[in-house]
């Protein structure tokens, strides 16, 4: 058997957590399964699996040699298919979303997706983390954040900005914030473990100041925030892609809108730098980039944020 062949059937073993499993999928007897799993091991010199009578685990080197195999024989894959003429993008698509850009931007654009490709299956985690592509925890992500990461490849799907807003029935019990020294004596809605967005930019004669809020409350999930704010508990400062329909809708008023620094990260797509680059993963990329650019062009969400209004009464106007 080749060091392909080998690899392939330990990546078997991995993947259905036991020798007897990967022997059915394989059509191999258990035996002959364990014997080239431990031919490879000899060959590497190192332990891969640690067994027992009743179920194996990859050792450190095993882990990092596995996400190693599921690369390699993911390019060789993708090698041929890319060769083939007219041939349909199909297998599992791993996408990282973030939660609440990706329950409310990406997913009613995702029927439209399948319809096109429908050998795409698609496995959807929504986190606000930012997951590991490079390691194989997705194939691609959705990201509203800075990206220095040059092992990745980033394209820009649309602007952001950002909106300091709140509940009416908030403002009528607290009173409006006329200035950004004002917030200290509001109740403040924050993200949690993620510092740089707790920090909210002004623009002042002095120039761009960061002010640290202090949160009264504050969770890990942006949608927390924005229906939190919504229940009238507080100030949250969110993208204006999120809460942009609630403005325009009246359920929230955005305020200071004269001094506050709205330009934030951008929303894209990124995905690891690959030889062969996945079939799946470049045409869910340009599906992205085409659904975004159709919404700019026909004055959706997107567009709102470049012509830098999320279609709210202006301040003076919104509290009356």
């Amino acid at each position: 058997m080749d060091r392909q062949e080998a690899m392939a059937v330990f990546l078997a073993v991995v993947e259905e957590g036991d020798f007897s499993a990967a022997a059915r999928r394989l059509r191999m007897t258990p035996s002959a399964v364990s014997k080239i799993v431990g031919r490879l091991e000899s060959r590497l010199g190192v332990r891969l699996l640690q067994r027992s009578t009743r179920s194996i685990s990859l050792t450190a080197e095993g882990n990092s040699y596995s996400e190693s195999v599921r690369r390699i024989l993911g390019d060789m894959e993708e090698a041929e298919l890319a060769i083939q003429p007219g041939a349909e993008p199909r297998g599992r698509l791993r996408v990282s979303l973030p939660s609440a850009f990706g329950h409310r931007l990406i997913v009613p654009m995702l029927p439209a997706f399948i319809g096109r490709y429908p050998a795409i299956e698609l496995e959807l985690d929504f986190t606000d983390a930012i997951v590991d592509l490079v390691n194989g925890d997705a194939d691609v992500a959705v990201r509203v954040a800075a990206q220095g990461d040059s092992t990745l490849v980033t394209r820009r799907l649309a602007p952001n900005r950002r909106v300091i807003c709140g509940a009416p029935d908030y403002f009528e019990r607290h009173g409006v914030p006329m200035r950004p020294d004002d917030l200290l004596k509001h109740i403040c809605l924050g993200i949690s473990s993620r510092g740089g967005l707790n920090l909210w930019e002004f623009d002042e004669a002095g120039g761009r100041r960061s002010m640290r809020i202090r949160s009264s409350i504050e969770a890990n999930s942006t949608e927390a925030l924005r229906r939190l704010a919504l229940a009238g508990m507080g100030i949250v400062r969110l993208s204006e892609m999120l809460v942009g329909q609630d403005i325009r809708a009246g359920r929230l008023k955005p305020v200071l809108t004269d001094c506050n620094h709205a330009e934030a990260e951008p929303i894209s797509v990124v995905y690891p730098h690959r030889r062969f680059l996945s079939p799946r993963v470049r045409v869910f990329v340009d599906f992205l980039a085409e659904q975004f650019a159709k919404s700019i062009a026909e004055g959706g969400d997107a567009a709102r944020v470049i012509r830098g209004t999320s279609g709210g009464l202006p301040e003076s106007d919104a509290m009356r």
